[in-house]
């Protein structure tokens, strides 16, 4: 897994992915305390969500020296195939 001795900049895109994944779950944690959110804005968000996430997976072992785009973005954005859900 990359580190922020060994990959500065790689840790820093993975951080950002994980960080961004938990400001809009408190997003839609605070929406959805508020009766602010229907099924399409619950959808969306979690879509969201699961993409930062994702992208905050495949990014641990990832040392590119630019942040994702086009099709490595899309890749990385995809549920990945090599985790199980737990509990």
């Amino acid at each position: 897994m990359i580190d922020l001795k060994s990959d500065p900049l790689g840790w820093s895109f993975f951080m950002d992915e994980l960080g961004d994944a938990h400001e809009h779950l408190g997003v839609l944690i605070a929406a959805l305390g508020a009766g602010d959110c229907d099924e399409d804005d619950l959808r969306i968000s979690l879509g969201h969500i699961y993409a930062h996430l994702n992208r905050g997976w495949f990014r641990r072992n990832v040392m590119w020296p630019d942040d994702l785009d086009g099709a490595r973005r899309e890749l990385a954005s995809a549920f990945p195939s090599d985790i199980e859900p737990v509990g």
